[in-house]
């Protein structure tokens, strides 16, 4: 018998073919050299099957194609949870993008002062928009809310005892628990009351002179029920100004603007949170807010200017590209009614139900019409991202009956990857969680992987 491996092509012949040339105008040699040598010891292990030119040349564009293909990429969000962490969380305003590629492309004032010419400090930036949307005395952005945590802590307790209520040591993403975030700042934590009730005279006998700070953690990832009981900010506040300490919130959301009329209450606005006496409020951007990754401080001036000297400030500040997509989605917010329809995931949020059904029936119809099976079902979607955990949204999704998990593979394995989730036997793609300019590509991508 003839052994199939003896008549491979080589290297070198397989570069000199026309459709090999054609792949070397636009891709690096190296690389296209890479996919051959790998495309031929694969064929070689597997017994060395027979192939045209034509058949090599397409499995070495496809070897090519998932060797130089982004680590990172874009990806349609269809599981029906808005802020999906492991998704990228909030997607950007279309004015926050424009605002990323014109500082990319480009010089910056990053640390430049324009008007006297002088060097300037990345601090600056954003903190105008914050005040006037928060009514805070000065604000800070640092990387993310966990890092304003450390920053916060060490800046104002460092060596020093930190209360915080046993029900507000919370697990936030990744397993990171509030109790070893804190521990890094160089405080030492002391808990406070019991796991579902704690009460004013709690913090008060906790207190003595190494006391440095108290911390309130919003729950924002989880809801407890029942039996239970939990100080206020206002009542922390009274509490801490007796032993002239200052008050650490952690809202973690970063919701500027209510969502009570769209039935989505209990998670306290920033300036709510300002307002009820905290020292220091801490955020996240890229949840409720909308922007890009960061952690947002407000509070006192005098207070958030330590924060601003403190050594561990440089480690975590951000970026050009962060403060130009923060700053473009603040601006939006100047106009309450304009950031509900700009903002992805506020108007993802707020979108009437009837609306996301409609977005699904036409989906559903074109799909029909190709001979792909699918119907329309009611579903629920949630937030994500740790913000209002006991809601449910009401909308819609495709479901797909036949070869479920099959579908689901090639979706997830497309050039524009579709994330679903399979349940009952189908595939869900609920609506809520898709933009609705991706509609179109969500049942191209359909149509390609039941093809």
């Amino acid at each position: 018998m003839t052994d199939a491996r003896r008549d491979l092509p080589s290297v070198s012949a397989l570069i000199e073919s026309p459709g090999i040339r054609n792949l070397l105008q636009h891709h690096p040699r190296k690389s296209v050299l890479d996919a051959i040598r790998a495309t031929v010891d694969a064929s070689r292990a597997s017994g060395g099957a027979q192939r045209t030119e034509d058949e090599w040349v397409e499995s070495i564009a496809s070897t090519l194609r998932d060797a130089t293909r982004p680590s990172l990429r874009r990806v349609i969000n269809a599981t029906g949870v808005v802020l999906h962490t492991n998704l990228g969380r909030a997607p950007l305003a279309a004015a926050a993008v424009r605002a990323i590629e014109q500082v990319a492309e480009g010089f910056s004032n990053l640390e430049y002062d324009i008007e006297t010419g002088a060097r300037g400090s990345r601090y600056s930036h954003c903190v105008g928009l914050l005040r006037q949307l928060t009514g805070a005395e000065d604000a800070l952005v640092v990387n993310n809310c966990a890092a304003a945590m450390v920053l916060s802590l060490n800046a104002l307790a460092q060596k020093k005892e930190v209360l915080v209520s046993r029900g507000e040591l919370v697990e936030i993403g990744g397993s990171f628990r509030i109790p070893d975030i804190m521990a890094r700042s160089g405080a030492k934590l002391v808990e406070v009351g019991t796991t579902n009730r704690t009460h004013d005279d709690d913090y008060r006998r906790a207190v003595t002179p190494k006391t440095g700070a108290i911390v309130k953690v919003h729950r924002s990832n989880f809801a407890m029920e029942g039996f239970t009981a939990e100080v206020s900010v206002e009542r922390l506040a009274f509490i801490a100004a007796e032993h002239g300490l200052p008050v650490i919130h952690d809202l973690g959301s970063g919701l500027l603007v209510s969502l009570d009329d769209y039935g989505l209450s209990g998670e306290p606005t920033a300036s709510m949170a300002l307002a009820s006496g905290a020292t220091l409020v801490l955020m996240s951007g890229d949840k409720l807010l909308g922007g890009p990754q960061a952690g947002i401080v407000l509070g006192a001036s005098a207070t958030v200017a330590r924060l601003r000297k403190n050594p561990f400030a440089r480690a975590m500040r951000v970026d050009k590209l962060t403060l130009s997509a923060l700053e473009a989605t603040l601006r939006i917010y100047l106009e309450p009614e304009r950031a509900l329809r700009e903002i992805p995931v506020l108007a993802m949020l707020s979108a009437p139900a009837a609306e996301v059904r409609s977005r699904a029936e036409s989906i559903a119809a074109s799909l029909l019409q190709r001979g792909i099976g699918v119907e329309v079902i009611s579903s629920e979607a949630t937030v994500g991202g740790g913000a209002f955990p006991t809601a449910r949204i009401p909308s819609a999704a495709l479901a797909i009956a036949a070869d479920a998990a099959a579908t689901e593979d090639r979706l997830r394995h497309g050039d524009l990857p579709v994330i679903g989730r399979l349940g009952d036997g189908k595939l869900h793609l609920d609506l809520r969680s898709v933009l609705p300019s991706e509609d179109g590509a969500l049942a191209q991508a359909i149509v390609r992987a039941r093809a």
